[in-house]
């Protein structure tokens, strides 16, 4: 960018691609640039941001396709997107792996994305897989009730199936998980928090709607369903997010207060928190620092990225 002497921007070069301009400092700015900074141009820019790292990445390490897990969910619909706008629609392949948890109108959704971009996709059932996996542990689980155990069964498959498709023909697996999810350590290790690249990690559940109105501007390309529907991982009947964590226009301004602005459980209290909501969501987040210390490196769209961004001791105790 140009500056006049007060400090007003009189030129500013495009973000996130490369361009040349001439400014001629011996003139007078008949004007000052009117700078938009609208949360509609942020989130422009955060999409802007995100196509360039996966291009960038893809490039700058020779590799040249990527594979993923497209479940009718807005988180992986959103990666896709921003997969084919970077490498080419040719490039990216969607592998839908449904389980018997798995709703018709997911599946459905993940179809209409794929051809509304015009990228490849394949339907791989998980179903044989994780009944095999649990006729396996049947005499070691014994009568143990149905519990998180098989639910991360199902992850863990899709996590396998996914990497055979990534060694099998050399596609880079992209990993779908938000920042939401992994601040409070909502994936499963070795299944879908699998990849060589995680997209989404520095942008909240909020952000990743915001991004998807985005994308559908001008035309429907993210079907409005993936969009509308209650956000659930379908690893159980009838499962939402919402059964386990705050709804995420709360969360998200926890999480937000909490890592990028610094502040502790008593300044977030006396915001106006729910005392008991701070109190548990932070401790989620401090209990699951090792899950993402074993999480794919994350693209950098905020001040506080997890990883390289945010250093924290794994086993700290600093808010007990």
């Amino acid at each position: 960018m140009a500056l006049d002497k007060n400090g007003g921007v009189i030129k500013q070069l495009n973000f996130f691609e490369e361009e040349i301009s001439t400014i001629d400092i011996s003139t007078t700015a008949d004007h000052i640039l009117s700078l938009d900074n609208s949360n509609e141009k942020h989130i422009a820019d955060i999409y802007l941001a995100l196509v360039l790292g996966v291009r960038d990445y893809f490039a700058k390490l020779g590799f040249t396709k990527a594979v993923l897990g497209l479940s009718g969910g807005i988180d992986s619909a959103l990666v896709s997107c921003i997969a084919a706008e970077a490498l080419g629609k040719d490039n990216v392949l969607n592998v839908l792996l449904p389980s018997g948890y798995s709703s018709s109108h997911s599946i459905d959704d993940a179809v209409q994305l794929a051809k509304n971009l015009g990228t490849r996709y394949e339907i791989v059932s998980i179903e044989t897989s994780y009944q095999s996996f649990l006729t396996t542990l049947e005499p070691h689980f014994k009568d143990l009730p149905f519990n998180i155990a098989e639910e991360n069964l199902q992850a863990r498959c899709r996590g396998v199936i996914l990497m055979g498709f990534s060694n099998k023909f050399g596609y880079i697996l992209l990993n779908t998980t938000n920042k939401s999810e992994a601040a409070v350590g909502y994936g499963t290790l070795y299944g879908d928090m699998c990849g060589g690249l995680s997209v989404l990690g520095d942008v909240y559940k909020t952000q990743v709607f915001a991004l998807a109105r985005y994308i559908n501007r001008e035309k429907e390309i993210i079907p409005i369903n993936t969009i509308t529907k209650p956000p659930s991982a379908e690893l159980r009947p009838g499962q939402k997010d919402s059964d386990s964590l705050p709804d995420y226009d709360i969360l998200d301004k926890v999480l937000h207060g909490y890592i990028e602005e610094l502040k502790g459980p008593d300044i977030l209290i006396q915001e106006g928190f729910d005392e008991a909501l701070v109190r548990r969501v932070l401790k989620m987040v401090n209990m699951n620092e090792w899950k993402r210390f074993q999480a794919a490196p994350i693209l950098r769209v905020s001040p506080k990225a997890f990883g390289m961004g945010r250093r924290m001791p794994i086993e700290g105790r600093y808010l007990s």
